[in-house]
């Protein structure tokens, strides 16, 4: 594989040979410089096969030397940095870079799938969905997992990445996309005028393509002299290796900016990738063109590569992609290619699909040594792994041309300006029949084009148009338009272009004749989407997966498109193109979520005890945004052995359990009582001073939103709670009602949920712990009542004390300032510790509100009705609530809708468990079933699993055997429909 520097170039380039660098290609040793990219250093090194195509697993060599290259993609990285489908012509070499080549087994140069290629008859367009679609119901699952495994090129990893990423924000009063010779002209202009210039560009130097020019070009002390400038100039930035790659409303533009480079250390805080959300008050877009492919058999052979990128190769990366090439072209900037190469040594033979050649083209061509055969085109390319010949023929006739020996076949179908980015928002590309491309078909407001991307191929044009754009971009921005004129270097043949729109050359060859590189779609596939209806573009795409690699089909799109139009005897903008869309190139999901993963996906919310809990063996979990105490370590080395002893804390004893995450809601004025007594479905008007009163509220849509206990502390004021997961929507809903359904009420409410700690002290020796923690109040029955309530302070701070029970047991709820709640907790668990008073967590907490038949957030999913709950007899009857009117919709009120029953397990030797699907013991075991488990535990109290569950016909089937399928784990178990009220169904405990 490796055959050294064969094809590196003694001298020239703008590589800097001062510094070698090594990197390993399949587990293999190579060298190259830096300036190299991944691409150059393995072509230097006489790598001509990259890779094995998609679906055919033929030999694949790179195609181009930009973001468009479909072939050239490879697999960067070890471990967690292990990173697929990367290309190799936007990679910098680095020190220590580790490649492989992709989707070949057992290896690329010896690949068993490539068989494929003799099942090709059958590997059609769309031969997936004609294929697998039996010969019995149910046939796709036995295929779909030999497809995926299958599908794809390279090979990920789930290995956590170690690499950092980051977002952020940035400002300008103008930015620049793209900083070739148009774009250095524009941010030269509005450079000069004061506004703030953020030029960006993809590739890792500025210059676009005069990178591309010999480096005794004039274009090279020009590019030095605007660089000079612009990094003069205090108001000017310029990222490069930096893509744009989504443009938004409002002038915002995505960026993309890789670091790779500088071989970022995590540990520092230093990214790989940050992605930046830019806002501009202006945008030049000087995004430049693609260079198209041509159309003929056997086009993706090893060695067969655009004209530009042999070029690009050649003059900056000191390269020779070959010895002896073949040039074919359709239009005139092929011809610099060819000179160049042939300046450089190499045998160049042009084939021009044109039969008419400007004289001056044939004069230089002449001059150089070049063979120019008018009319004439590449028939068939031969070869395997590399190109060993090509097949000329003449235009229009299909016969099998002259073979001639070759081992570089250069290929330009003409120029596609970069239209994506201007298209993300809607406005549809313009075809323009001189220059056989697609243009932008307009701007928004305050965005400007230039260059290559408005079809101006010729440098002294682009160059004016950028100094023009850039001018007005800055007036734009409220800035002078100031000395905008930017001179144009003299390139000889900078200036010309034209090209004929002959993409497809006919033949009788039989071999494959690519339009989709990366996706292995042909000339062939198109025509037999056209036959069989899916003549409109979108269709195509998706028919064929034409477009839908990973380059988006950059190279691929325009040739598909007219011969798609060839097809359907009509033009190409008649035939239309597909949408364009972020992201213009792929985007790494990291660089996407930044710093948000892990705990930083999310804001994650404390409680005030959370300290504590760490500091005395809570054990903490994710409760929603929350992290609470799931269990402590008194009680248990595991949540399954702890939960079930704290439960017996609780049912015998006394313990505490911090609920400081239900939401708090306070609410003021003196229409208070009236929104609440609307809000809720019960009454809330007449509620007594010093009195709490459990409530459920609806959505408009008659369903279920929330439940939780409201007191009230005065005549205008009210504290309200609600549970943990509704909290914040249950506040954005009564502002919303207060904004828009009840703007005449005189009411106000605020958010308490940070601003108070809250702990249940729960059990039957509740009121003794509280009595010996505030020994000045009374806490007896007689003065705090079931769901009464107490304000008073102790050591200064303020406390809510409010008899209420979600255990089923006698408890009280105990609420402070936040910053006392820890001085609180640890005098109540002090005060109570001859009662044995000790903490208790989530787990239990949950499990004791299911012995009670307290619904909860799995209950209360925002499916279930009042009725569904059991709840509905406490809706008043008189009064309007929001959701009335829908409630009694005939579906939610259906004899057989489901509703909440309590499970109980008939088999000592296993267990229940949540989402289980239940079924009567008569019933065929398949389906949706008639019902679910929503909430599972194991009880001390009556020695065997239980549940809450929601079951069809509810308690009408109490008493019911049923099976409770678990198809995860393939197990049935046999249970009883009962109560949801497993213990205390007459609240004895509650009003102790």
């Amino acid at each position: 594989m490796m055959k050294g520097s064969s094809h590196r170039l003694p001298q020239g380039g703008r590589i800097d040979r001062s510094r070698p660098l090594s990197f390993t290609l399949d587990g293999e040793r190579i060298t190259g410089f830096a300036g190299d990219t991944l691409a150059s250093a393995m072509l230097a090194h006489g790598v001509a096969l990259v890779g094995r195509s998609f679906k055919y697993h033929r030999p694949r060599g790179l195609m181009a030397a930009g973001i468009e290259e479909p072939n050239g993609l490879l697999t960067l990285g070890e471990g967690g940095r292990r990173e697929p489908n990367i290309p190799s012509t936007m990679t910098d070499l680095v020190e220590g870079l580790v490649a492989r080549r992709q989707n070949g087994w057992p290896s690329i140069e010896f690949d068993l799938r490539a068989v494929n290629s003799l099942a090709a008859p059958f590997l059609t367009a769309g031969f997936y969905y004609k294929t697998f679609m039996g010969p019995r119901r149910g046939s796709w699952m036995v295929y779909e997992p030999h497809i995926r495994k299958a599908a794809g090129l390279g090979e990920g990893t789930y290995a956590p990445d170690p690499d950092r990423y980051e977002t952020r924000h940035d400002f300008a009063d103008v930015l620049v996309v793209g900083a070739g010779p148009a774009g250095l002209a524009a941010a030269l202009a509005a450079g000069r005028s004061g506004a703030r210039v953020l030029l960006v560009e993809q590739d890792s130097e500025i210059g676009g393509s005069l990178l591309s020019e010999p480096a005794e070009s004039a274009g090279a002390p020009w590019l030095v002299q605007r660089k000079a400038e612009l990094e003069a100039l205090p108001n000017v930035r310029i990222l490069t290796r930096t893509t744009a790659f989504g443009l938004y409303d409002g002038n915002t533009v995505a960026l993309l900016e890789r670091r790779d480079h500088l071989s970022p250390d995590p540990k520092k805080g230093e990214a790989r990738q940050v992605t930046v959300t830019l806002r501009a008050r202006a945008i030049v877009f000087a995004t430049g063109a693609i260079e198209r492919p041509l159309v003929f058999a056997n086009n993706d052979r090893p060695g067969v590569m655009l004209a530009s990128a042999a070029r690009s190769y050649l003059n900056r990366y000191a390269v020779a992609a070959g010895r002896r090439a073949i040039v074919a072209t359709n239009n005139d900037s092929a011809y610099r290619a060819a000179f160049d190469l042939a300046a450089n040594g190499l045998a160049v033979t042009i084939a021009d699909l044109r039969g008419e050649i400007d004289e001056s083209l044939q004069a230089a061509a002449a001059k150089h040594g070049i063979e120019l055969r008018a009319g004439t085109g590449i028939l068939d390319v031969a070869g395997g792994k590399t190109v060993t010949g090509a097949r000329l023929g003449p235009v229009g006739r299909a016969d099998a041309g002259e073979l001639r020996s070759c081992d570089l076949v250069c290929v330009s179908g003409g120029w596609s300006p970069s239209v994506h980015l201007t298209s993300h928002g809607g406005i549809k590309p313009v075809y323009r029949d001189e220059i056989a491309a697609f243009v932008p078909g307009g701007f928004a407001k305050g965005q400007f084009g230039a260059g290559a991307v408005l079809g101006s191929f010729g440098l002294a044009v682009a160059i004016r148009e950028g100094a023009e754009a850039g001018a007005q971009a800055a007036a734009h921005a409220g800035h002078g338009t100031g000395a905008s004129a930017v001179p144009s270097p003299a390139i000889e043949g900078a200036d010309r272009y034209t090209v004929a729109p002959q993409w497809q050359s006919l033949s009788a060859a039989k071999g494959k004749a690519f339009v989709d590189f990366q996706n292995d779609v042909t000339v062939k596939d198109i025509a037999q989407a056209h036959q069989e209806g899916y003549q409109s573009v979108e269709h195509l795409k998706r028919y064929t997966t034409l477009g839908m690699g990973t380059d988006q089909g950059k190279t691929a799109n325009i040739n598909a498109l007219a011969i798609m139009a060839g097809l359907r005897d009509v033009s190409i903008p008649e035939a239309g193109t597909t949408t364009f869309r972020p992201p213009y190139s792929p985007v790494a999901l990291g660089a996407i979520a930044g710093r948000s993963v892990g705990h930083h996906f999310r804001p994650v919310r404390l409680s005030p005890l959370h300290d504590w809990h760490l500091a005395n063996g809570g054990a903490m979990t994710p409760a929603g945004p929350w992290l609470r105490a799931w269990y402590y370590d008194w009680a248990g080395k595991d949540a399954a052995a702890a939960y079930v002893k704290e439960m017996d804390l609780v049912r015998h004893g006394v313990g505490i359990a911090d609920v400081s995450t239900l939401g708090k809601i306070d609410v003021q004025g003196p229409d208070a009582a009236e929104f609440l007594n609307r809000l809720y479905v019960n009454g809330f008007a007449k509620l007594p001073v010093g009195k709490a009163r459990y409530g459920v509220m609806l959505n408009d849509d008659g369903l279920v939103l929330d439940d939780g206990t409201t007191t009230r502390l005065s005549d205008t004021r009210f504290f309200m709670t609600t549970t943990t997961a509704q909290a914040g929507e249950v506040m954005s809903w009564v502002e919303f009602l207060l904004q828009t359904a009840w703007p005449e009420l005189k009411v106000h409410v605020a958010s308490l949920t940070d601003e108070w700690a809250a702990m249940a002290v729960s059990g039957p020796k509740a009121r003794q712990a509280l009595a010996l923690a505030f020994p000045g109040q009374d806490v007896g029955d007689n003065r705090l009542p079931y769901m009464g309530a107490l304000e008073f302070t102790h050591d200064g701070a303020p406390v809510r004390l409010i008899r209420l029970s979600f255990s089923g047991e006698l408890a009280y709820e105990v609420y402070t300032p936040a910053d006392n709640g820890i001085a609180l907790w640890e005098h109540i668990l002090k005060a109570g510790q001859p009662l044995g008073i000790k903490p208790y967590g989530l787990e239990a907490l949950a499990s004791l509100r299911i012995e009670k038949g307290h619904v909860a957030g799995l209950e209360l999913d925002h499916r279930t009705s009042l009725d569904d709950l059991g709840l509905g007899r406490m809706a008043g009857k008189e009064k309007d609530y929001v959701g009335k009117a829908l409630r009694f919709r005939p579906l939610l009120q259906a004899p057989e809708r489901w509703s909440l029953v309590g499970i109980e397990c008939l088999e000592p030797d296993k267990r229940l468990r949540g989402g289980s699907i239940l079924f009567l013991k008569e019933d065929k075991i398949e389906g949706h079933g008639r019902g679910y488990i929503t909430s599972v535990t194991w009880s001390n109290e009556l020695n065997k699993y239980i549940a809450l569950g929601l079951f069809s016909g509810g308690l009408r089937h109490e008493g019911a055997e049923i099976l409770c399928a678990y198809p995860v784990k393939n197990e049935q178990v046999r249970a009883r429909i009962v109560s949801p009220h497993f213990i205390d169904p007459k609240g004895e405990r509650l009003y102790a």
